[in-house]
């Protein structure tokens, strides 16, 4: 592996440039208006694979949109690792707080980045982090020193739960077949402090609707007599939350793991600041369940949050209507052993059940997943803890984080095989939020490192 500095140094503005190329290509899979951009992008990343030298690539139909696979397979009798990505993006609004376009990717230096950075709705979540692999292969292919077969598996659907993809991975159990799987769709603690992810959370995803009287009411001659959703909505939601900022939905807590005390003394061992955490986000205190450090309510604890929220005029100027109807999005990160179908069924009955009698609640279910914790004692985790350790200088931390990737858990169940989450993002890099971006540092240093995973792990497994 000595000589995957030079094919990295020799090649790193055309990995630049192809990973800027697939950023160009709006492949938001939530907005159905951009539906050829999506598939677009899976003929873009399909070009990718067979360019890297894998074979076999192929763009696979499912109910949604296609997964993109290819391999190469050097000897059926060596262990078969799995690389899962996804090549859609989440949407780029609110598109004015941008510093330029999402999908005219520009590279900037920032304090953080000092080699610049990408930035670009993507960049991070989840093109750049798989681009990483697809590069990380390409050198060993090339350069004779790949050491056991390796599977892609880059998906269209991730941003929107994934649904298509447990009935595909049923019918296609056997192609994607594998015996660990190597997910870059996570972050590290810093660019000197690498950590690799240990947990996820789960996720419940729904959309409520409040309606009140049959259609938009004069605000003068109805206000303070007919029922204002608007009003209803937001006391709602306040209800939520108690003033501890625990969750009010009876039941929610019953299943959720119990972290011992030892264990959250070692997790408080991950270097953390608040008083930085708070200046990067412009705040002045923290917020969250009374009883839990900063890192734990994101990392060890189940939450409820608003996504979006509207209703009524929201035009220039003034226009006074009580609106029909209110609406909003709400999204619940999960612990272990929430299951997310049943914390769906808990608010839904909750949420209807606090409803004043003046209004109707419909509460819509989107998506969801369950959460996912991969122990530090396998080959695996070993594998790539070493694989850092050899790039980075340093031990990895292991590090539970508050997002989520519901096809993790999805991937044990079929294929009875662990995931490795080996993320080379920082929280910093503003993911789902305007100016997302991805260190030139951070994915040079993922191609670099990632060979070493094959390695270590290939002899682990020997």
């Amino acid at each position: 592996m000595k000589d995957i500095n030079n094919y990295i140094n020799t090649n790193k503005d055309r990995f630049i440039n192809e990973l800027i190329d697939l950023l160009k290509i709006p492949s938001i899979s939530a907005d159905p208006g951009h539906s050829q951009d999506v598939l677009k992008a899976a003929k873009a990343v399909k070009k990718t694979l067979e360019e890297a030298g894998c074979e076999n690539t192929e763009i696979c139909e499912t109910k949604g949109y296609p997964v993109v696979y290819g391999d190469k397979i050097i000897d059926p009798n060596l262990p078969t690792v799995l690389v899962y990505g996804h090549y859609d993006v989440q949407p780029p609004d609110p598109i004015n707080l941008w510093d330029s376009p999402p999908f005219e990717p520009i590279i900037k230096k920032t304090e953080l980045h000092p080699d610049g950075a990408i930035f670009a709705r993507g960049s991070c979540d989840d093109k750049g982090q798989f681009f990483m692999h697809v590069k990380a292969v390409e050198y060993m292919i090339k350069n004779n020193t790949l050491p056991c077969n390796v599977k892609f598996m880059i998906e269209g659907e991730e941003e929107v739960g994934s649904d298509s993809l447990e009935d595909f991975l049923k019918e296609n159990s056997e192609k994607f077949k594998n015996d660990i799987i190597l997910i870059s769709d996570t972050g590290m603690i810093a660019n000197d402090t690498p950590s690799i992810t240990t947990g996820l959370r789960g996720l419940s995803y729904v959309e409520v609707e409040v309606t009140g009287a049959n259609r938009d009411l004069h605000s003068g001659i109805y206000g303070g007599a007919a029922p204002n959703p608007i009003n209803v909505l937001a006391k709602m939601i306040a209800e939520l939350h108690d003033e501890n900022n625990h969750i009010t939905i009876p039941g929610f807590y019953d299943k959720v793991e119990i972290i011992s005390d030892e264990e959250r003394a070692e997790m408080a061992k991950a270097p953390f600041d608040l008083e930085d955490y708070k200046k990067a986000l412009d705040i002045d205190d923290v917020h969250g369940e009374k009883g839990y450090s900063t890192t734990e309510r994101f990392g060890i604890r189940p939450t409820l949050d608003v996504n979006g929220i509207w209703g009524g005029y929201m035009g220039e100027g003034a226009k006074t209507v009580i609106a029909s109807k209110a609406y909003a999005k709400i999204s619940m990160r999960l612990v272990p052993d929430q299951d997310w179908h049943e914390i769906t069924d808990l608010f839904t009955k909750h949420f209807e059940s606090i409803a004043p009698k003046s209004v109707k609640v419909k509460v819509t279910p989107h998506h969801g997943g369950q959460a996912y914790v991969t122990p530090i004692d396998s080959i695996g985790y070993k594998a790539a803890s070493k694989a850092m350790e050899t790039t980075f200088g340093q031990t990895p931390v292991p590090q539970r984080t508050g997002g989520s990737i519901p096809i993790v858990a999805l991937f044990e169940n079929v294929f009875d095989s662990k995931t490795i989450l080996l993320g080379f993002g920082l929280d910093s890099d503003a993911i789902h939020s305007p100016n997302e971006h991805f260190g030139v540092w951070n994915f040079l240093k993922g191609i670099e490192t990632i060979p070493y995973f094959y390695k270590y792990y290939s002899e682990m497994k020997a």
